[in-house]
């Protein structure tokens, strides 16, 4: 599916200047679901020490948008951007892609057992 250019349309007082000091937002990272194709994996992956070690339900918390310590680097790269956009006050993704504009669903880039994160702006 084709979605449009992201356009954060927030604009709030919490956005600052340079000479000053940002408000930020912390973002909860949830690990809602996760798939294992074993298939592709026996076909075409060689094996892995260590494969995805993320568990359902699992969370952390982003500071000011900030890699939460012990978040994959993998899934952090996929959802990094969005992360940051919502800890800075921004969101409304996609022009509504979500019923909360301060959240959104970021997959991780693993092919071969991808995980499907939510992601929240805490106020």
């Amino acid at each position: 599916m084709c979605r449009k250019k992201v356009r954060p349309v927030e604009k709030k007082s919490y956005f600052c200047s340079l000479k000053t000091q940002c408000a930020m937002f912390d973002v909860r990272i949830t690990a809602l679901r996760k798939a294992d194709y074993k298939d592709l994996q026996l076909l075409l992956e060689n094996p892995l020490e260590q494969p995805c070690c993320v568990a359902l339900g699992q969370q952390w918390l982003s500071r000011g948008g900030a890699m939460p310590e012990g978040m994959c680097d993998s899934a952090w790269e996929s959802m990094r951007w969005f992360v940051e956009e919502l800890a800075a006050g921004r969101g409304n993704f996609y022009d509504g892609w979500m019923q909360n504009p301060h959240s959104a669903m970021i997959s991780c880039n693993d092919g071969f057992r991808p995980v499907s994160f939510l992601l929240e702006r805490v106020e």
